[in-house]
């Protein structure tokens, strides 16, 4: 499993603060260093000071004087021992060792300096020497670093926590203007166009972007709008000459002549109907919504379609089924779905189910020939036919379902087709709440 994030938003988050939390890393390791070495050069320095300063006055007071002078000059890490102390050999740390030379330095000209590390588990370094009147001196010395201050930790935290704050509000103004244009595309369809345009604000750049994004749609609205209006405009003006048609066909002489060419010009008003429809269903639905009872709604239509002896059943969903969308609409597709179900297997099932997600599914299937698996998307594309032979019975117009799909995406939902393992097609009908 990979641990790289998946989304834009914590990878940019991540990058950013790995390389703002490795630069304040970087920072905070050199100014240590650089305080540990100052410190150092300042202890040892006043360390030189101190104890030749020390031992000058131990060494002019009197024997009987000197032990009422060790808690004066004591230190905090050193303190005056009027011992011969702990035996042992030179120091071995870097540390141990830069103390030793200090020592050496400010003792060593005036006293004979004997100075040995004192095993143990605490680091300790003692300095022997004599007195001026042959009294023994040890200087122990427990040398450590000066000690981190209490409110450093809290402040560091702090840091590290406005760091990720300011990394995480960067990268969300970085990535916001990409979530906005992914929203507004998965907005796009036929008839929304003109109420998912973005707001031109932000930077510069995601105003620009923005601006190119609602001109793009401007250009597939017009482009749409034109081919519904061609389509329509044909649809409409072929029904004048396909009426004049039927009535001098109508007053031929020969009966069988006669009945073809009135079948003829059926189809042709059938097809300029659907064409009608199609160019319709691309447009923004006018139609009031209505809550609906789905199941008393689909129960309605099927039983009109048994009424007429059709072999269409409906299995109902349990509890409440209310949906608030546009009747008419909605019928469209159902009544395209079964009508295409009865034409290639002559019946139709329906089933209405409630996902736990929320929305409502409409399953229509049939025990017909099936579509081939890579026609199953161009099936809903307008014109397209199963039937390549155009027979007069199984041709049809190729819009029903392209009508069903659009009047889908119209209602905020969506049409799906699949082919049944054991033999069939089925389409299922996807609805949410339409706005």
């Amino acid at each position: 499993m990979s641990l790289w994030p998946r989304s834009l938003l914590s990878r940019l988050l991540m990058i950013v603060l790995l390389g703002l939390l490795l630069a304040n890393a970087l920072t905070l390791s050199l100014l240590m260093i650089e305080r540990i070495s100052t410190a150092r050069s300042v202890m040892l320095g006043n360390l030189e000071y101190d104890v030749a300063t020390s031992v000058a006055i131990l060494d002019r007071v009197t024997a009987q004087e000197r032990p009422a002078w060790l808690a004066r000059v004591d230190r905090e890490n050193y303190r005056y021992l009027l011992t011969a102390g702990t035996p042992g050999a030179y120091p071995t740390s870097r540390r141990s060792r830069e103390t030793a030379r200090s020592l050496e330095q400010a003792l060593g000209k005036r006293y004979r300096l004997n100075i040995n590390a004192v095993p143990g588990a605490q680091e300790r370094v003692q300095a022997h020497l004599r007195l001026g009147d042959g009294q023994p001196l040890t200087i122990d010395i427990r040398p450590r670093l000066t000690p981190v201050a209490r409110w450093l930790p809290a402040m560091l935290f702090i840091q590290l926590v406005l760091l990720i704050l300011c990394a995480w509000l960067a990268v969300r103004q970085a990535v916001k203007p990409l979530t906005r244009f992914t929203r507004a595309v998965e907005q796009l369809a036929p008839g929304t166009l003109a109420n998912s345009a973005m707001e031109e604000r932000g930077p510069r750049e995601v105003r620009q972007a923005a601006r190119a994004f609602n001109a793009m749609q401007a250009r597939l609205q017009h482009h749409l709008k034109e081919r519904e209006r061609i389509l329509a405009a044909i649809s409409h003006d072929l029904q004048t000459p396909i009426t004049r048609m039927k009535l001098r066909v109508e007053m031929a002489g020969q009966p069988e002549l006669r009945d073809k060419l009135l079948q003829d010009l059926s189809e042709m008003t059938h097809l300029v109907r659907e064409g009608i429809a199609y160019a319709r269903a691309s447009e923004k639905l006018e139609e009031p919504l209505l809550l609906l009872n789905l199941n008393a709604f689909i129960d309605s239509l099927v039983c009109d379609y048994q009424d007429v002896g059709h072999a269409v059943a409906f299995t109902p969903a349990p509890g409440s089924t209310a949906l608030s969308t546009r009747p008419s609409a909605l019928r469209r597709i159902l009544t395209n779905l079964i009508d295409n179900a009865l034409k290639f297997a002559g019946s139709a099932r329906l089933r209405l189910e409630m996902p736990h997600g929320g929305g409502v599914e409409i399953v229509v299937e049939d025990d017909g020939p099936g579509i081939a698996p890579q026609d199953l998307e161009a099936a809903m594309q307008p014109f397209w036919r199963g039937e390549r032979s155009r027979n007069r019975d199984t041709g049809g117009t190729g819009l029903g379902l392209a009508i069903a799909r659009q009047l889908a995406l119209n209602l905020g939902g969506d049409l799906r087709l699949a082919n049944r393992p054991q033999g069939g097609l089925q389409a299922r009908l996807l609805l949410t709440q339409t706005p």
